[in-house]
């Protein structure tokens, strides 16, 4: 089987699961195991594969995977506790005072709280700070999740050029430079995009307030998310008496702690919330058994779902992303790379001498079907090989990628934060893109016109 037609049946099966997600035919969870798995019977029948090399695979998108499973269940676990001993319920009493009935006011303090929580460049510990700090607020103001995460991902998107993050690090890498050069060339795209992140946290505001957000308003349309009748939440009145308000102060502490450590990066990224859990059970419910296992089962539902989403997400990306060593010692092309190779043989002889423009405008959509390693250390190369042979400096090619591939990434079932994202807003991955992806594909083309103009991208 050769490669150009692994890697249309690798295109043939990102597409029947976006249309399957999109149709809502099932969960994320099948539609990511039973696809890639009809992939992987086809690319043995083809001889591309044997099933040792697919258990393989399949073993190493769990190894990339795995970590954020934990991570998840951790962290639904510990905000769960904190919502059940009240900690919410007085910073959402605060909040309310400071932003009012104003709704616009939410959604900028969310690309706020966004942006300040991705200064390290981690998605995961990001969403982690901002969608259980902003959820109870937009539920309070009868906002829509959608809307949380499009101002969340669009903010983290812009972040991401940061020197440190993975996407810089990466293309300054295959440049043979130092992240912080290839940034402070950035720089300026980054600032421009900051202000577009803050308009339009305005504008989703706007339009939240137009449908009939607020606090005495109503949700307007659901659209896969949170139906809100009243309120509060039906399970808070289940839960009332775990409130524990006299520990209020050492909630905050503890939470404080954790958000830490994450931050530092000492330990890996779902030991922090263990600890954290351990030590809220045992200081907000004392040292039984019973109070303890009925807590966790109160959050059991919504983490064992999203565990499943991430486990399924584990055999798309061994299948799709992960690569194996032949019986000749050379490595087989994974089906990722198997897709570049296609892109690269079709654009240069459309529009090869306007290559930075074309893989701008595309990005987004790529951002779809191919995870942030594929993309840089798999297209970027090859991008750059192809432009050189019409005179374009590498270094623009590199940033229309960067640039316009950021602005993507927090959108992408290819990118396990994303799932982590979706689970914690309790939203289906489907209606996030759906809700996010012109908007995040117009801001990713902004910000490549802002470049070209002012002369940091040229063609």
């Amino acid at each position: 089987m050769s490669t150009t037609v692994v890697g249309i049946l690798g295109f043939l099966c990102i597409a029947v699961i976006v249309v399957v997600l999109f149709q809502s035919r099932t969960v994320p969870s099948i539609a990511f195991i039973v696809f890639p798995a009809i992939l992987a019977i086809a690319l043995v029948i083809g001889g591309y594969y044997n099933l040792d090399q697919i258990g393989d695979l399949v073993k190493a998108g769990f190894s990339s995977t795995g970590p954020t499973a934990a991570l998840f269940v951790f962290s639904v676990l510990y905000f769960g506790i904190m919502t059940d001993a009240g900690m919410f319920d007085v910073i959402i009493g605060k909040l309310m005072k400071l932003v009012g009935d104003n709704v616009i006011g939410v959604t900028v303090m969310t690309a706020v709280i966004a942006l300040i929580g991705h200064l390290d460049g981690g998605g995961a510990s990001t969403f982690c700070i901002v969608v259980p700090s902003m959820l109870p607020v937009y539920k309070k103001m009868h906002m829509r999740p959608t809307t949380l995460l499009r101002v969340a991902v669009m903010a983290m998107g812009i972040l991401n050029l940061m020197p440190w993050a993975g996407p810089t690090m990466r293309a300054a890498t295959v440049l043979g430079i130092e992240p912080a050069s290839l940034w402070h060339t950035l720089l300026p795209i980054q600032i421009f995009g900051i202000v577009i992140v803050l308009a339009h946290a305005v504008l989703a505001g706007w339009q939240e307030q137009k449908r009939g957000a607020g606090l005495a308003g109503k949700l307007a349309q659901t659209e896969g998310t949170i139906t809100l009748t009243n309120d509060v939440p039906a399970a808070a009145e289940d839960t009332s008496d775990l409130a524990r308000p006299k520990l209020f102060v050492f909630n905050i502490l503890l939470t404080v702690g954790v958000i830490a450590l994450l931050i530092k990066g000492w330990f890996p990224d779902y030991l922090p919330f263990m600890l954290g859990v351990a030590v809220a059970l045992f200081v907000n419910y004392g040292f039984t058994a019973k109070m303890h296992k009925k807590i966790i089962n109160l959050h059991a539902g919504p983490a064992l779902m999203m565990c499943s989403t991430l486990m399924g997400a584990a055999v798309l990306m061994g299948i799709l992303v992960k690569s194996v060593t032949g019986a000749d010692g050379n490595e087989i092309p994974s089906v990722v790379t198997c897709m570049a190779d296609i892109i690269t043989m079709i654009l240069p002889a459309v529009l090869g001498r306007h290559l930075p423009i074309v893989i701008g405008v595309l990005s987004v959509p790529l951002a779809l079907a191919f995870d942030t390693d594929s993309y840089f250390y798999g297209m970027l190369p090859v991008m750059i090989g192809i432009g050189e042979g019409f005179g374009i400096d590498p270094i623009h090619i590199a940033i229309a990628m960067v640039v316009c591939r950021n602005c993507a990434t927090f959108i992408s079932p290819m990118v396990p934060a994303t799932l982590l994202g979706v689970g914690l807003a309790d939203v289906d991955i489907k209606d996030h893109i759906k809700n996010s992806f012109l908007y995040i594909w117009g801001f990713s083309i902004l910000c490549m016109i802002f470049a070209i103009v002012f002369g940091i991208m040229k063609f």
